[in-house]
């Protein structure tokens, strides 16, 4: 799983949560992040939402370097300061600062996908339909591409294939190779080694034609060959 797909996974997990009572901004994503429990206008959660996301997906260094914000401002601020700032071409794990009046970044959420239609399909905390940017609840919404301010995009990285996994991988590309059918156009060289020993297979009678020849398996032929011509 990419980290990409970590932090949607999390993300995805929280929609239908809200905030208790409704308008209080009290939620489980600020009690996380102040260390205590909060509420009141002094508390948006937006951004706090995708702060708690990314520690959860154990990417918490990927926001905001290492640091805590509940401003998408500050945030939107450091992602420019950093190079970490995309203004078109959004991809998923984006973080889109959306504005819905005036010039001013008004929220937030996670980008989940693109449609065909270039509307952007997000995840975000504290919003709802009776408002957009402090609505109280996690959901999934669909932004039309003029709301999007530009983007914050971490720098995550891709699944790593560790040694392990590459060599199981190439063991069984090798015994898929090793099955195929070998060609017309070699018919009467192999059938001239197998007549003379120089290609006598496995035990499970296949003779792996398609397969890798080591310089090992090389120096076999190679004997068997000689050995043929002293005869």
């Amino acid at each position: 799983m990419t980290e990409v797909e970590k932090l949607l996974s999390v993300a995805r997990k929280e929609l239908g949560t809200k905030e208790s009572p409704a308008g209080s901004n009290r939620v489980k994503y600020n009690t996380a992040y102040y260390g205590r429990e909060v509420s009141g206008d002094s508390y948006p959660w937006c951004c706090v939402f995708l702060w708690w996301c990314f520690r959860e997906a154990g990417l918490e260094q990927l926001f905001c370097g290492g640091a805590k914000t509940a401003s998408c401002g500050v945030l939107a601020n450091w992602a420019k300061r950093n190079g970490r700032f995309a203004a078109k071409d959004y991809q998923p794990g984006d973080l889109v600062f959306l504005r819905f009046s005036g010039n001013a970044i008004q929220h937030i959420g996670v980008l989940e996908r693109v449609d065909g239609d270039g509307s952007l399909i997000t995840i975000e905390g504290n919003t709802g339909a009776g408002s957009d940017a402090n609505g109280g609840e996690v959901q999934r919404r669909m932004r039309a591409l003029r709301y999007a301010a530009g983007a914050f995009r971490p720098k995550y990285e891709e699944d790593k294939v560790t040694q392990e996994d590459f060599n199981a991988m190439m063991d069984i590309w090798l015994q898929k190779r090793a099955v195929l059918p070998p060609g017309e156009f070699s018919a009467q060289a192999r059938g001239w080694a197998e007549e003379n020993g120089i290609i006598q297979g496995n035990t499970d009678g296949t003779f792996q034609y398609k397969s890798w020849c080591t310089r090992e398996q090389m120096l076999v032929f190679l004997h068997r060959f000689l050995a043929m011509v002293k005869k």
